[in-house]
Formats: structure tokens, sequence, C-alpha cells
């Protein structure tokens, strides 16, 4: 009997468990558009309560929320301030550009996370019209590029406070915050507190098939609807999506430390491998390592398809792995067997 796929390329690759699939096809529906559907506006109030906000957007991607977050907060001509690891910099196709006509100054933080002084250091002064306008932070918590390190409540809130003695707005792309708090332990009512608009990732760890949710203001949320029609993000019958959110929020947090503790494994074992030339640390469910210059990342990469393992290149010399609910722990005695072949 053929092995299923080992995939490790992201925790997007997840598909729905059948509790998800189950609540998806009972979903009550209507056209969301019109604002209509009560499966989306159940998911919505549901992720604006978890975070103490007033009101939350559906949307079909965490890019999208992020776009609209940065929009929503912004002018054209305008600056923001985020590390240079940044998802809003690195993979959304240059949409702080071309969707809002800003441009970035980009800090050089640890492992995709930066400091207070560094937000006081990078603010341009407001009277010189030389320089754009800073008026927004952007925080990436987990961060991505940074291997999954996390910022704690402390850390944030000394970001948030520094930004609003420059009278800066500060948003939040955590696309994997509940990965964050699973280590933490904070409380995301608290968290809510810090920050002006907030995007959560429904498809990532939490194992939802589509969609992220925008939180802020029922004012902010009002004119992000018109910023997601402009965008070409409204849905009709979206309820089927959102109540695999719904679904995810009630029962896939709490499992969050499981893919962790898998990828803490998966780390030791390649710190025992010669190929292996470094790992970053393994702080949630991301791997960062890199190989060594007698091995090449399209060598490694063909021997793990060759073993029905997938992980994906992340740079010169680099792979990720990333731990997710479709991850048993079959696979992982597997995954572990076949990188010590290596």
């Amino acid at each position: 009997m053929t092995k299923p796929l080992i995939d490790l390329r992201s925790d997007t690759v997840t598909r729905p468990t059948p509790g998800m699939l189950n609540a998806m096809f009972s979903a009550k529906v209507g056209d969301d558009v019109f604002d209509e559907d009560p499966t989306v506006k159940e998911l919505e109030a549901k992720a604006a309560a978890i975070f103490g906000k007033e009101a939350a957007l559906f949307c079909p991607s965490g890019t999208m929320t992020n776009q609209i977050g940065v929009r929503l907060l912004t002018e054209p001509q305008q600056e923001v301030i985020c590390d240079k690891l940044s998802h809003i910099y690195y993979y959304e196709g240059g949409g702080i550009a071309s969707n809002s006509g800003l441009s970035m100054r980009l800090v050089d933080g640890v492992r995709g996370k930066i400091t207070p002084q560094q937000i006081d250091d990078n603010v341009n002064p407001p009277d010189n019209i030389h320089q754009p306008f800073t008026s927004l932070v952007s925080l990436e918590n987990t961060s991505n590029k940074g291997g999954g390190s996390y910022y704690t409540f402390a850390e944030m809130k000394g970001l948030a406070d520094m930004a609003r003695k420059h009278k800066l707005k500060v948003h939040l792309d955590g696309a994997r915050i509940f990965n964050a708090f699973a280590e933490t332990g904070d409380n995301p009512l608290e968290t809510g507190k810090l920050f002006d608009t907030i995007s959560v990732c429904l498809s990532k760890g939490l194992g939802a098939p589509v969609g992220s949710l925008l939180l802020s203001t029922k004012e902010n949320i009002t004119k992000a609807k018109r910023i997601r029609k402009g965008f070409g993000g409204g849905m009709r019958q979206s309820g089927y999506l959102a109540a695999a959110g719904i679904y995810a929020l009630d029962n896939h947090i709490s499992r969050l430390k499981e893919d962790h503790s898998k990828a803490k494994e998966i780390a030791k074992c390649l710190a025992t491998m010669s190929a292996v030339e470094e790992i970053l640390p393994v702080d949630t469910n991301i791997i960062v390592f890199r190989l060594n210059e007698k091995y090449t990342t399209e060598h490694f990469l063909n021997y793990l398809s060759e073993n029905n393992v997938k992980g994906i290149l992340f740079g010169k010399q680099t792979v990720r792995m990333v731990t997710h609910l479709d991850f048993t722990d079959d696979m992982l005695t597997d995954l572990i067997s076949v990188l010590k072949k290596y």
C-alpha cells in the first residue's frame, strides 16, 4: 500500500477534516455582498469578539486582508515601517505600491522582529517635504521568513506604544497569531487593544480551505468593504467557506502545540545531519535550515520528492518545512527515517 504524501511545503496544504466538511455542507448561506449570509456574519462576529474588536471582514486571502488594512490606515505618498522580511513586503507582489501608493521603510530586525528603538529611528520628520510622511507600523506575528519567530504581548506593547508616541497607526499581520499565542499564552483581548487593524488567516495552522479576516472598528470595516469591493474580493454564498472558519476557530486552536512539537522533533533530526549547516531556532511550526556548500537544494529537494516528501526552496541553500494538522505521528516517523538516510 502506497504511503500518503508528506507535504511540508506550507501549512496551507491541509484538507478539511470530516467535521469541517460536515459544517460546510450544512451551512446556512445568503449573498454576502448584500450582507445576507448568516454564516459569514457569525464568523465575523466570532473573530472580532476573540480580539475585542467591534467588527470583522471575511476575505479570500491574508494578502487581501493585509492590503486592505494598509490601504485603510494610510494615504498615497506616505510610508510604512516594517521588518525587511515582512510578508507585506516580501510576498504580496508589490501590492503596497500598486494598491496604496506607499513607500516602505525596511528595518533590519532579528528574524523578522523589530524593536521600539528601530521605530523611533525610522520615523521621518513630519515637516520635511522631501521625505514621505511616516504613517504606519506593520508587525508580523509569527514571522514566516523569520522561521516562525514570535512577539510576546510585552514586546508588541512596547512597539505599539512607540508608534503611538509618533502618532502612527499600527497593523498586525497575524496570519499565524494563534501559533504565537500557543507559545506565549497571551490574551487575544489584550493584544487586540494594541492594533488599529489585525489580519488573521484561517487557512494556515487552523486548517480551513480558504479565507482570512480583517478586524477593526465598525467604521473602519465599513470602509474596508468598499476597498474589498475595489480589489474584487466580494464573495457571494461564502458562508460555506465561513463555516469552515468557524469550525477551525472552535476546534483547531488548541491543537497547534502538536505542530510545534513535531517541528522541534524534525529540527533535532536535522541537527544530526552532516548536510545541514544551520537551523534557525524552531519556535512554532516553521523549520528553516541551510545546507552546506557540498550539497544543493535541488538535489536535496529531489531526494525528498523521490521519497514521497515535499519541502520548499526558501532562499540560497535554504529549505523550509512547515508542520500542520495533516502531518501525522506516522508521517513524522517516516520523515525522520528519510532524513537520516540522506
